[in-house]
Order: structure tokens, then C-alpha cells, then sequence
């Protein structure tokens, strides 16, 4: 449950830092669109899109074994932010949904319902997130 609070506080702290609106999915996918038609010339091709992915997911995944692991920060570290990892990751995704013609938002409403339907009862029964479980790795 701390995780979760935490998490919400730093959502908050995080929009109020960078004093940034709401924007839609759709609206990300558009945007990111102008941007590489306009500034970025084209889009990579499929392949250099996902070995991206791969090496921005590890940026994100570097940052969050320091912070919520038990690795210790490298000076390389220092000065990075997770928003910014996680704004990287999403910013490549966005490119490879558009040049492959997904909806992201078509997708996520679909994803929410499969798993609201696969999941309805699964997670409830997992005696491993019942809050009284004292349990930590």
C-alpha cells in the first residue's frame, strides 16, 4: 500500500514539476507523428524502432533497480530522471504503434477489458497481494 501512495504523490508531484496538461493518447500518437514527419524527416524502420525500445527500456529498468533495488548509483547515473526514461519508452512505442497502424487507444480500452474479464477474480484469490500478507522479497 505504501507503494501505491507513494506512487500516486509522485504522479502528482511529477505534473505539478513539469506543469504539463493532459493529453490523450490519441492526441500523443498525432503529435509524435508531426514530429517526425516534420523534424525527425521519417521514421526508423520497424527493426531500428524495436531494438530502441529495447535499449530505452533498459535505460528505465538501470534507474529502477537503483532506486527500488539494491544496486547502488553509478556516477553515469546521476542526473537522470525516470519520468524522462519513461517519456523515452512510451515515445518509442508511440512510433512503432503509428507506423504499424495501431490505435493505442483502440488497444488499451481492448486490454482493459480482456484482462477485467481473464482477471476478475484471479488477483482477489492471490493470497500473495492480500494486505495482512507480511511477505517481502
Amino acid at each position: 500500500m505504501k507503494s501505491a501512495n507513494r506512487s500516486r504523490k509522485n504522479s502528482i508531484k511529477n505534473k505539478t514539476k513539469y506543469n504539463m496538461k493532459s493529453i490523450t493518447i490519441q492526441k500523443a500518437q498525432e503529435k509524435v507523428d508531426q514530429w517526425i514527419t516534420s523534424t525527425g524527416v521519417r521514421y526508423f524502420n520497424e527493426l531500428t524502432n524495436l531494438g530502441i525500445l529495447m535499449e530505452e527500456v533498459g535505460e528505465l529498468s538501470r534507474l529502477m533497480v537503483r532506486k527500488y533495488g539494491e544496486q547502488s548509483f553509478k556516477e553515469s547515473d546521476k542526473g537522470k530522471e525516470m519520468a524522462d526514461e519513461m517519456a523515452d519508452v512510451l515515445w518509442v512505442l508511440i512510433c512503432l504503434a503509428n507506423q504499424t497502424g495501431v490505435n493505442l487507444t483502440e488497444a488499451l480500452e481492448i486490454n482493459f477489458k480482456k484482462k477485467s474479464s481473464r482477471d476478475s477474480i484471479r488477483h482477489i484469490e492471490n493470497e500473495k497481494l492480500k494486505i495482512d500478507n507480511k511477505h517481502t522479497s
